[in-house]
């Protein structure tokens, strides 16, 4: 009997550590005072619970039920003890519904300095319309927003199955990180919303986008200088701005700009998109590269631009460049393989390139894109490298 008695005591024990180790792994965020009404501020919570997760030396998972949770601004820092903390996210994370009432300035949700972490599943609700239209009346004073979700500083990043709905700004950004993997994400914002880029990597490494269905009013995504071994396939773009480089050399990244290398884009799906691959430099004096870029096997429909390299390219024409002054951004190794479909337009390849630094070693390879309205054409200054197989139109190199 005593026997017994010290066995069922220690049953208990084991029975009770336990249940304290998975409280400890597994919070809860409404267990923090999160309150899922989506009007209540719950960034105070949210940060509680990532504090306990940040000290802990074991794996954890922060917890947000599927229930509304309004932020108003949130940054969860780093560096931390723990290099393994998953959000598992199966409600709705709602910003602001006017733009003043964001926490600091451009930024809402922040993730800086950390290792390690994902977030899993979930949707993020920017309700950016009121700074749309603030910024669609000429001589109002706007802030420019804050991207959705931003990543500074850190590595070993994975975002799986997010939707992001109409972003202030940008919907993620990935900056001076390393080690970025974005899966089966989701945006959408209309296509006459301003800056609301989908994906926007810079001086990064080791980034993968893979499977991304982007609907947005800029660009699907876009790579910013310092950007290296990006590796982006399965996307889906338009409406939108299609993928770009760039833009490089635009006034205040300085006379040196860090350059964008080992680019890889296949398997991509662009409908009514104003691009589909896009270049773009500034007219500037600044000098920087790129290079090793590949764009294989992509399905244009109806888009504007489908292959367009811009080394005049200037936003909106403000503060221009002097006419007739030419980029220092070099472009070489830039290889379009395997792009078929339709262009809007009757220049469906454009290739604009510097006068003072021509691009070099441009390759092209089966390419197929019509205009419905007559014969498509290809144009092409100051580039300079070769095309094989079957072109259409007519190869311009």
């Amino acid at each position: 009997m005593a026997k017994l008695l010290i066995s069922t005591c220690l049953l208990l024990q084991l029975i009770s550590s336990y249940s304290l180790a998975s409280n400890v792994n597994n919070l809860n965020v409404q267990n923090y005072g999160a309150k899922p009404d989506g009007m209540t501020d719950s960034s105070r919570p949210f940060l509680q619970a990532w504090g306990k997760a940040c000290s802990s030396s074991k794996p954890v998972t922060i917890h947000v039920p599927a229930r509304n949770f309004l932020i108003t601004g949130i940054t969860f820092s780093g560096p931390c003890k723990n290099t393994d903390i998953k959000f598992l996210i199966d409600g709705t994370i709602v910003a602001p519904s006017t733009y003043a009432n964001l926490g600091k300035p451009n930024k809402w949700i922040v993730f800086d300095s950390v290792e390690g972490v994902s977030i899993n599943g979930g949707t993020f609700k920017g309700r950016g319309k009121a700074l749309w239209n603030c910024k669609s009346v000429k001589h109002h004073h706007c802030p420019d927003g804050a991207p959705t979700l931003m990543f500074t500083n850190s590595k070993n990043i994975a975002i799986n199955s997010i939707t992001s709905i109409n972003s202030k700004l940008f919907h993620t950004v990935i900056l001076g990180c390393d080690g970025v993997t974005l899966q089966d994400v989701n945006i959408i914002a209309p296509e006459s919303s301003p800056n609301t880029d989908g994906i926007h990597v810079e001086s990064s490494t080791g980034v993968t986008i893979f499977r991304a269905n982007i609907k947005t009013g800029d660009d699907c995504i876009s790579i910013g200088p310092g950007t290296s071994h990006l590796w982006i396939e399965g996307v889906n773009c338009g409406p939108g701005h299609g993928i770009s480089i760039g833009s490089l050399g635009k006034k205040g990244q300085g006379l040196d700009v860090d350059g964008v290398r080992n680019v890889t884009v296949k398997t991509t799906v662009f409908a009514g998109a104003k691009n589909g691959f896009r270049i773009k430099t500034w007219g500037t004096k600044s000098r920087g590269y790129v290079k090793g870029v590949a764009f294989v096997n992509a399905i244009m429909k109806n888009v504007k631009n489908p292959i367009i390299i811009d080394q005049h390219y200037c936003l909106h024409d403000k503060g221009c460049p002097s006419k007739g002054s030419s980029s220092g951004i070099k472009i070489s190794d830039v290889k379009y393989v395997g792009i078929h479909g339709t262009s809007a337009s009757k220049v469906a390849v454009n290739l604009d390139c510097s006068s003072s630094n021509p691009c070099r070693q441009i390759g092209m390879r089966d390419i197929k894109l019509t205009y419905a309205n007559g014969r498509s054409q290809a144009n092409c200054k100051n580039a300079q490298g070769i095309s094989l197989g079957h072109m259409v139109p007519p190869s311009c190199l």
